[in-house]
């Protein structure tokens, strides 16, 4: 398991971004054979799984996804569109940026810079937890379907 090298307050953003991308290596190491993953549930209650939940293996793509942009910086706007739907959501994005222009202008009249910033920061700060957990969970699961739980 990666250890922390740096510190920071408990809560600080940096603490969690860092416990993330620990975990998230972890993960990595633990799992070794990804494609195991894949038509596994993540059991919510004893053997229950979630009604149309992703796979484990999508978890795991996802979270060494997110990671590399935590770790790297996100890529510029066009080649993140690129990427995610294949120049689809480009042509989309075009015919509607006007409109989001003039409703992100009116909504930061609405809130103080503050406001939003504190509001962005704990979801932030509620994400990277949620998908730290997330992370441990599939490690954990890979570890049960593989015979090493200790």
């Amino acid at each position: 398991m990666q250890v922390l090298t740096k510190r920071y307050p408990k809560n600080c953003l940096l603490t969690v971004m860092d416990r993330y991308s620990a975990e998230v290596h972890n993960m990595e190491q633990v799992v070794m054979i990804p494609s195991l993953l894949r038509d596994v549930q993540l059991s919510r209650h004893e053997g229950q799984a979630q009604a149309e939940a992703p796979d484990l293996y999508t978890y795991f793509t996802m979270l060494k996804a997110i990671c590399v942009d935590v770790e790297h910086g996100l890529l510029p706007r066009e080649e993140w569109q690129a990427k995610v739907a294949g120049g689809e959501a480009e042509e989309a994005e075009n015919g509607t940026a006007e409109t989001e222009e003039v409703d992100d202008e009116s909504a930061s009249g609405e809130l103080e810079l503050e406001a939003q910033f504190h509001l962005h920061f704990s979801s932030l700060h509620h994400i990277f937890m949620h998908l730290t957990k997330k992370a441990q969970e599939v490690t954990r699961k890979y570890q049960e379907m593989t015979g090493q739980v200790w």
